[in-house]
């Protein structure tokens, strides 16, 4: 009978709970919080915290090949086909016309590339391996997808934190950015009114994607799996003539991918691979590789007014991060701050979407370089 009663207890869960499970517990609970309750990123925070949860449950085994969390990463996240088709969703969701209005906000975006290369170079000087260095240095572009499709493919081990800081730091923009750019501009640079965008036509916005998608293609050809889907979004939705194919990747395809991609990160982190001192200071370094980034696309603003006669507002850098839209809606409110009639999100939008198309450029240069 002895036996039985201590054969029933070990098959429990709570016989094998762990302090570093309860730690995750309080993680995941979290990032279910600010989902809920703070509204932050809560697509994609809430289901990436309750797949924590369930990960550190003692015993299930949900990361498993044949359990639904196993099955997510291995054929999702692994063959590497959740990522590309968020940016389908996400192309077809673009606007580029303000880029297109405006061409030379495309160097703002690169420009906001400035912390990815920081964080990569640190990174290196702190030990880690170069596919590890560039896995964390994404993280700065503040771009998910980009981020666990570079991390995937490089340092799977280092996936929970890379895409959590990502997540989390996206999720933050409102609060990580306006400080930064009131401290990097002056009360005068914030007033600055910009000149209303020309018109864009249909023809432009159509030949747009695809000789984007010819060109980064041929020259970073690593890109292609992101960048082609994100085109391939886009001209579903410029063409005019799929309307429901671009519903549809906007939509449902892109509700669903996004459940899935969720949990399968989420379930990345359990407790003996999340609580590593090198992990807590990927989300760490992370911070730093965002900030940098903000910091890149409001000096080049501010370098570009020095030589230019039609003055750039340098807040619309701030936007050169690809967190879309978000970082745009930001640069607005403290625009509006200054000046309530100064009305910069269209501006910001023109570095905004450029910022994605720059951390996909950068991602496929590290995959070159690493891999």
């Amino acid at each position: 009978m002895e036996a039985i009663t201590q054969k029933i207890m070990l098959s429990t869960g709570l016989f094998h709970l762990t302090l570093g499970n309860v730690i995750m517990w309080a993680v995941a609970f979290t990032l279910i919080f600010l989902a809920i309750n703070r509204k932050y990123e809560p697509l994609l925070l809430l289901p990436i915290g309750f797949g924590i949860f369930i990960v550190n449950l003692p015993l299930t085994n949900m990361m498993a090949p044949q359990h639904i969390l196993g099955v997510l990463y291995h054929y999702g996240l692994e063959w590497e086909i959740i990522p590309p088709l968020i940016f389908l969703g996400l192309g077809a969701m673009t606007d580029f016309g303000p880029l297109i209005a405006n061409p030379k906000t495309l160097l703002l975006g690169a420009a906001a590339q400035l912390g990815v290369y920081i964080a990569f170079f640190s990174a290196l000087t702190m030990g880690f391996t170069i596919p590890e260095a560039c896995a964390i240095g994404i993280i700065g572009g503040a771009d998910g997808p980009t981020t666990i499709f570079t991390t995937v493919s490089l340092a799977p081990h280092l996936l929970g934190a890379t895409a959590v800081a990502a997540y989390s730091y996206m999720a933050m923009v409102p609060i990580i950015q306006p400080p930064i750019m009131r401290l990097c501009t002056t009360k005068k640079e914030r007033l600055i009114r910009m000149k209303q965008l020309k018109p864009v036509n249909k023809k432009e916005k159509i030949f747009f994607p695809l000789i984007t998608c010819l060109l980064i293609c041929l020259f970073i050809p690593a890109s292609a799996s992101l960048m082609a889907m994100f085109m391939l979004g886009n001209l579903f939705r410029e063409s005019g003539v799929v309307e429901r194919l671009s519903n549809t990747a906007q939509n449902e395809l892109m509700n669903i991918i996004t459940i899935f991609m969720g949990l399968a990160v989420g379930g990345t982190m359990n407790a003996e691979k999340f609580l590593t001192p090198r992990a807590l200071l990927v989300f760490a370094m992370g911070l730093v590789a965002f900030a940098f980034s903000t910091f890149g696309g409001i000096m080049l603003a501010k370098l570009m007014n020095l030589v230019s006669k039609e003055k750039i507002n340098p807040l619309i850098g701030a936007a050169g991060v690809s967190a879309v839209p978000m970082s745009a809606r930001v640069v607005q409110t403290v625009g509006a701050q200054e000046d309530p009639r100064n009305f910069l999100l269209m501006h910001a939008m023109g570095p905004n979407v450029a910022g994605v198309i720059g951390t996909v450029v950068a991602a496929g240069l590290f995959l070159t370089l690493a891999r």
